[in-house]
């Protein structure tokens, strides 16, 4: 029956993924030390999304055809709660100064601001149903923290947007 709820019950056997039971780790190549805060600190993130480019179109005798071309994969970013000790938001400027400092502009090594990533989903009952790994990542933008007056009853928060090679 198409309409019939006892059909769709049937199929979504385990009660559907949650998504709140999740965890990132990260390896911060200039402050290890934040490293530590990250799977507590990170509130959410998202499983990753990429894309498969289209090769420009081919036709044959008045007929458009279609390849798949080179995967992409789009930046990820993730939200972070803000603790007093800052150790998370140091760690990343520290990094990203790394990739690019502020006044001299200097660079460093591709080698030494590279680093890897991994996002894991766990089930109900607490088995890793998913992982995922990325590699090459750095940071590209550090969101702002707004402070007003009128906040009140909230907790500091910042986004953090990367890029990654795969």
């Amino acid at each position: 029956m198409a309409f019939g709820i006892n059909e769709f019950k049937s199929r979504l056997t385990y009660g559907g993924a949650r998504p709140t039971l999740f965890q990132v780790q990260l390896s911060n190549p200039v402050a290890p030390l934040s490293n530590i805060k990250v799977p507590f600190m990170i509130k959410s993130a998202s499983l990753p999304a990429s894309t498969i480019g289209q090769i420009g179109n081919v036709y044959w005798m008045g007929r458009q055809i279609k390849y798949g071309g080179d995967r992409q994969f789009e930046d990820w970013t993730v939200t972070v709660i803000n603790d007093e000790d800052f150790q998370i938001r140091n760690g990343i400027e520290a990094w990203s100064n790394q990739i690019n400092t502020h006044v001299s502009n200097m660079r460093a090594l591709p080698q030494n601001y590279k680093s890897d990533a991994r996002i894991v989903q766990y089930g109900k009952d607490g088995r890793l149903l998913r992982a995922y790994k990325f590699q090459g990542l750095f940071p590209v933008q550090i969101s702002d923290i707004p402070v007003a007056w009128e906040q009140q009853d909230t907790v500091e928060e910042f986004t953090v947007t990367f890029a990654y090679d795969v």
